[in-house]
């Protein structure tokens, strides 16, 4: 059931601490998904792959404000959380309001950080908490012709 998924702040660290004790491999990514893409799906599949459990940190609709501008996002975050959800690789959806996913990365402790391979190693926030206490920090092949930016322009040009 997808709203078995999707989490709030509160619930997400009770169902942290459920999956260390049953010593399950956490793999963690973030990002806005404004409009879900088969880069997005490829992306995530592969990041599942690194272990036993995906969370989500999505961006909430304040926050892709900020970094995106204000004409987005396209879709709000209750939808997006809802489309991340439904995806068979993804079994935790969290929405987080911080400008960065910091906080919530250091509420997880995730044993593999991920990010797609737009981004360097050394870019990738939350990167030097997660290799403190040993834990590895990934930047996945990078799957071109895939973009939200692309999409929506290639709508607005029509």
């Amino acid at each position: 059931m997808l709203s078995n998924k999707i989490k709030t702040l509160p619930q997400i660290a009770g169902a942290i601490k459920k999956l260390k004790q049953k010593n399950k491999k956490i793999v963690f990514t973030n990002g806005c998904f404004d409009i879900l893409h088969a880069g997005h799906v490829n992306y995530l599949a592969k990041a599942k792959s690194l272990g036993d459990t995906l969370v989500i940190g999505l961006n909430s609709d304040g926050s892709v404000k900020k970094l995106k501008g204000k004409s987005r996002p396209v879709i709000a975050q209750k939808n997006r959380a809802i489309l991340l959800a439904a995806l068979e690789a993804v079994d935790i959806v969290v929405v987080f309001n911080d400008m960065t996913p910091l906080k919530l990365i250091k509420l997880v402790k995730p044993d593999v950080l991920v990010k797609g391979g737009d981004w360097k190693k050394e870019d990738i926030v939350g990167s030097d908490f997660v290799e403190s206490y040993g834990g590895k920090v990934k930047s996945l092949v990078y799957i071109k012709g895939f973009s939200t930016r692309n999409i929506i322009s290639k709508i607005q040009n029509n």
